[in-house]
């Protein structure tokens, strides 16, 4: 599970082929009108906040201000709150114009904007979601009723969905099922919010220049092509720029998971999720408990319900044991006693074909001992087998062809699993559409410059909170590299290398008929002093939620990088104004 394709997001659908201009799919290097609408309107705003601040000029010469959060889980969740709070403290926040985030930024995001006119009483909205944080999350039985709701209601049930409801919920604390096509009318007053993901096969293909796809309130889009839909119809099926299928549009918890699902990756997180999977096994089944109970009154056979869960239970514990470097054998026992021999059997063979796949060895002889088991624990019933000859010389399509067999055989293995509470089978339509695969930005480059660098949103002046773990520069380097390779105006960037281990707290970097980019690191030298390392593995990317404590002391750094730097802003956006007033 630590293969990130796993949470590739098989939902957003939409051709691949032929779109053309229509009343549902616009094809142009423009803004939306909302969007057009809302810029000239917030330009204003900005306009009264430089006066404030006693940089003066014309209203011409107000520059585009954009402020971006980087990926980094709940340390960019928490990290980005504390920084707009001190960006309100210091009277810089209606200045900024959008605002942009990747992967836990857009947790902090998705919070914000659930209240109307965030920006206009932080203080208070900040509370509110630091004591959720804090407290217990959503309980069991909740989460539980919003997968079977996802399960239920959607057209393609992938497991970007199982993410949200499972790991999702137990950071942001909370199912929020909002739609963002439907919050925008309560946010003249704040930033204009800008969600990012990557499109997962352009990501792969070394040819194809433009993986970025953002997300706004108005549309949804790859931010260079410049294809988009509405938002609400992002997810419905489309040909030739016509629209074929509707879906509902996606909830907040959704689009949170599909923005953070860059933790699925790494041996430390397929231990998590095993765990995860264990804990919520464990919650299910005692939610289950009375309902099992009554039907064991009625019919003793029923009990087969109950050894299934243990089954369950032990393969998930065997994962975690084996992940750990522990003996596995106790587990093995427990298995076979619950079991009889010829589904354990089957049970074993499908895990050992698997291990064969792998390690590039021969199958056949197992999957024949599944078929011929399978076939005696049906009683002769004709049962559907997979037929697709493996090819072990072509890893990929062996891995490929594997995974198909290996849920094939489990589908056939559902009589065995009764209780599980998804009794449908996934939709013929799931392999029938063409899709295009979403996931997390982060796992491309972590902060979502190419959604501000749009021709058509003219930002003179990018602000960059970087809660990157590793590299505190890395971000900054790759959209430099990037935007030279894509010939989009960007400032040279030279970081001195005495700096990579030992960061300061602001950097500035500028060019010719470039917009000025700034960028914070979160821990630095000034907020840190020279325990850099020690925060940074105090705040790992992965990690159980934190206290009530690391939260308010995590906001009170990332805070600092602000309030620390004020004059240093204000500066840059004076520039900005006379920059932009000498073109």
């Amino acid at each position: 599970m630590g293969n990130p394709s796993i949470l590739q997001d098989y939902t957003r659908t939409m051709s691949a082929s032929k779109l053309q201009e229509s009343g549902e799919v616009r094809i142009a290097h423009t803004l939306h009108t909302k969007e057009d609408e809302f810029v000239f309107e917030r330009r204003k705003t900005v306009f009264q906040s430089l006066q404030e601040l006693k940089i003066y000029c014309s209203e011409d010469e107000v520059p585009n201000i954009a402020l971006l959060g980087s990926g980094g889980g709940q340390r960019a969740m928490v990290g980005l709150l504390g920084s707009l709070v001190q960006l309100d403290k210091a009277g810089l926040l209606d200045c900024v114009l959008y605002l942009s985030g990747v992967s836990g930024s857009t947790w902090c995001m998705a919070s914000l904007y659930q209240e109307p006119d965030w920006s206009t009483k932080l203080e208070t909205v900040k509370d509110k979601i630091i004591k959720r944080l804090s407290g217990p999350g959503v309980s069991w039985g909740n989460a539980l009723a919003k997968l079977k709701k996802y399960y239920y209601e959607k057209d393609h049930f992938s497991l970007t969905d199982v993410w949200a409801v499972m790991i999702v919920t137990e950071y942001v604390k909370e199912i929020d099922e909002c739609k963002l096509s439907d919050q925008w009318d309560q946010h003249n007053k704040d930033p204009f919010p800008i969600y990012t993901v990557i499109d997962k096969q352009y990501k792969q293909c070394k040819d194809e220049k433009d993986p970025w796809f953002e997300i706004s309130p108005h549309e949804a889009g790859y931010s260079l092509t410049g294809a988009f839909v509405e938002t609400s119809s992002f997810g419905s099926q489309f040909d030739n720029g016509s629209k074929k299928k509707l879906q509902d549009e996606m909830d907040m918890l959704y689009l949170q998971a599909l923005c953070g699902s860059v933790l699925a990756d790494g041996d430390e997180i397929r231990k998590f999720l095993w765990q995860k999977i264990k804990d919520f096994f464990e919650h299910l089944f005692h939610i289950m408990q009375l309902e099992m109970f009554d039907e064991i009154r009625k019919d003793p056979n029923a009990s087969h319900a109950e050894n299934s869960y243990q089954v369950l239970m032990d393969l998930v514990n065997m994962n975690l044991t084996v992940l750990n470097g522990k003996d596995p054998s106790a587990l093995d026992q427990s298995i076979r006693k619950t079991l009889n021999e010829k589904c354990y059997q089957v049970l074993m063979d499908l895990v050992d074909m698997n291990l064969a796949v792998l390690n590039g060895k021969d199958p056949s002889a197992l999957d024949q001992s599944i078929r011929k088991t399978l076939n005696e624990l049906s009683g002769g019933k004709h049962m559907d087998f997979p037929t697709e000859k493996l090819n072990l010389t072509d890893k990929q399509a062996a891995k490929l062809c594997i995974k198909q067999y290996t849920k094939d055989m489990c589908h056939n293995l559902r009589s065995w699993f009764s209780f599980w509470p998804f009794d449908e089978s996934i939709p013929s339509t799931l392999l029938k559409s063409e899709t295009r695969d979403y996931e997390d930005t982060g796992l491309f480059m972590n902060s979502p410059y190419f959604s501000v660098l749009r021709k058509e949103r003219n930002i003179d002046l990018i602000i960059s909170l970087d809660f990157s773990d590793g590299d505190p520069f890395m971000t900054v380097r790759e959209a430099a590299e990037m935007c030279e390779k894509l010939k989009i105006p960007f400032p040279e960037v030279n970081i001195p290398s005495e700096d990579v281990k030992k960061p300061k707290d602001f950097y500035v970097f500028k060019g010719t008929n470039t917009p000025t980019v700034i960028h914070i690191p979160l821990f630095n030298v000034v907020n840190c002093g020279d325990d850099i390392e020690t925060w940074s593995n105090k705040y790992r990317t992965f990690q159980v939620p934190y206290s009530a404590e690391m939260i308010t002391e995590l906001m009170e750094v990332a805070g600092k990088n602000i309030s620390n730097n004020r004059e240093k802003l204000l500066e840059q956006i004076g520039a900005a104004v006379r920059q932009k007033g000498h073109n």
